[in-house]
């Protein structure tokens, strides 16, 4: 359990989570690689009554995968996703973790000892909450502290290139 107030996590009760994982990989040319990775799970606390018993922060879907590309010339590039659907961020399920679908774009050459890499991570400039917490706060002047999600904005688009050399 997350301790806004003190920025520390304290140990909760027993849990368990059900579900189903599935990967799948797949050559669909002779150049052209997909896969994806999905997750499902309903985690719960044990020793909690029914509507009280969610796991904050736990994910209940998220998935990972994309299209790669590979030619014998040296050319390389993907596209690849990242994906987390809302989840509970307390226990009684009344504050929600904002979800998010993050697209990543790779492109390489390579040429003998070198490579040289562009990359954007977020290319289409997602708007998304990294690190998400239930924070009970007060305001100076407010009357009551309020349960809210406090957040670390995800990163926005960023393009990186680069040149390697392997010796």
């Amino acid at each position: 359990m997350y301790v806004g107030d003190e920025g520390i996590v304290e140990p909760s009760g027993a849990s368990f989570r059900k579900g189903v994982d599935v990967s799948v990989r797949s050559q669909i040319l002779k150049n052209i690689y997909a896969d994806v990775d999905v997750n499902f799970a309903n985690p719960r606390f044990k020793n909690e009554p029914e509507g009280m018993n969610y796991v904050p922060l736990a994910p209940t879907l998220t998935s990972s995968g994309g299209i790669s590309y590979q030619s014998k010339f040296g050319l390389q590039g993907s596209l690849r996703y990242r994906y987390m659907a809302d989840r509970t961020a307390n226990e009684d399920n009344t504050v929600i973790a904002k979800g998010y679908t993050v697209l990543d774009a790779t492109l390489n050459y390579v040429l003998s000892n070198f490579t040289i890499s562009l990359s954007c991570q977020n290319f289409l400039n997602e708007v998304w909450n990294e690190a998400q917490f239930d924070t009970l706060s007060q305001l100076k002047g407010e009357a009551i502290p309020v349960s809210e999600i406090h957040f670390t904005p995800g990163t926005s688009r960023f393009v990186k290139a680069g040149i390697s050399w392997k010796f």
